[in-house]
């Protein structure tokens, strides 16, 4: 009597999991076919490519911080960055010690995560954004952020101020 308790448990349990999978999995396929994921960012907006200097540590140090939060980094050894941040429409008085390209955005110096993750999920009409210079408190430059870092906002309607924190 008690074995036939446990194998009509085991079956009761075998059934409830496989609806619970298949509820999972059809939830997760309408996501994907209308578009509508789940917060937090997709695998190529999580891709990003770096021009820097060769020789450049803090350049390491920040594709190193990416990838500690989720990204793919691909490093290029780039003498002339400068020039090509320039071609892509970073103010020259305004170039970071990097640039970088992220899901059809340029993103110029040190930027934290937290303000290219929002540039992703807004997707305002700019070509990208830059932290001037290389700022001490800066990812990359400083083990923890401290102070207060600004990012600046270019592209055809000129340059502004994107983030003040």
């Amino acid at each position: 009597m008690m074995e036939k308790m446990m194998q009509r448990r085991n079956a009761l349990g075998l059934i409830g999991s496989g609806i619970v999978g298949m509820v999972g999995l059809t939830t997760s396929a309408w996501a994907q076919a209308t578009g509508d994921v789940a917060p937090g960012l997709a695998g190529s907006e999580r891709q990003i490519t770096i021009w820097r200097d060769p020789g450049c540590g803090c350049c390491d140090a920040y594709g190193d911080y990416l990838e500690e939060h989720g990204f793919t980094v691909t490093r290029v050894d780039d003498r002339d960055f400068d020039k090509r941040s320039v071609e892509v429409g970073v103010p020259a008085q305004g170039i970071g010690c990097h640039l970088a390209e992220i899901d059809g955005y340029y993103v110029s110096g040190l930027v934290p995560v937290d303000i290219i993750e929002r540039l992703l999920e807004t997707r305002p009409a700019i070509t990208g954004i830059t932290l001037p210079g290389m700022p001490a408190n800066a990812p990359g430059m400083a083990a923890v952020k401290s102070g207060t870092l600004r990012t600046y906002a270019f592209g055809p309607e000129g340059i502004s101020i994107y983030a003040d924190e």
